[in-house]
């Protein structure tokens, strides 16, 4: 598979990912929300699931296009792709403030550079 296409498809998985995590937070008004019950602890899991990916999906992009993202300078890459290694090896010490925060201010700003991005590449 050609690098631009492999770098597409993994752009339009972390999409997915990104309106999942959108749509699985609009009922989360407070850190609460998440730590009330078993649909919000559900919630909780399936969206830090979906950030391991999204890191692990911007990481696989940078292995195959080692300057595309510093074209997008207004999302800090470095904490996107690290959230993923944060999550997946201290998983018991899942911060659902942290979380909650990055639903809340980050989510909607990474959708609208990953749309940007495969826009460009296309």
């Amino acid at each position: 598979m050609h690098r631009k296409t492999m770098i597409i498809s993994t752009l339009e998985e972390i999409k997915l990912s990104l309106e999942l995590i959108i749509n699985r937070a609009k009922d989360i008004k407070c850190v609460d929300d998440f730590l009330k019950d078993e649909k919000g602890l559900e919630k909780l899991d399936s969206i830090a699931m979906r950030l391991i990916a999204i890191g692990e999906g911007f990481k696989n992009i940078d292995k195959l296009n080692d300057n595309l993202l510093d074209s997008y300078p207004s999302i800090p890459w470095k904490q996107v792709k690290g959230i993923r290694d944060i999550l997946s090896h201290h998983y018991f010490n899942l911060d659902a403030e942290v979380i909650f925060n990055v639903c809340q201010n980050e989510i909607m700003e990474l959708l609208t550079t990953t749309n940007k991005i495969i826009y460009d590449l296309n």
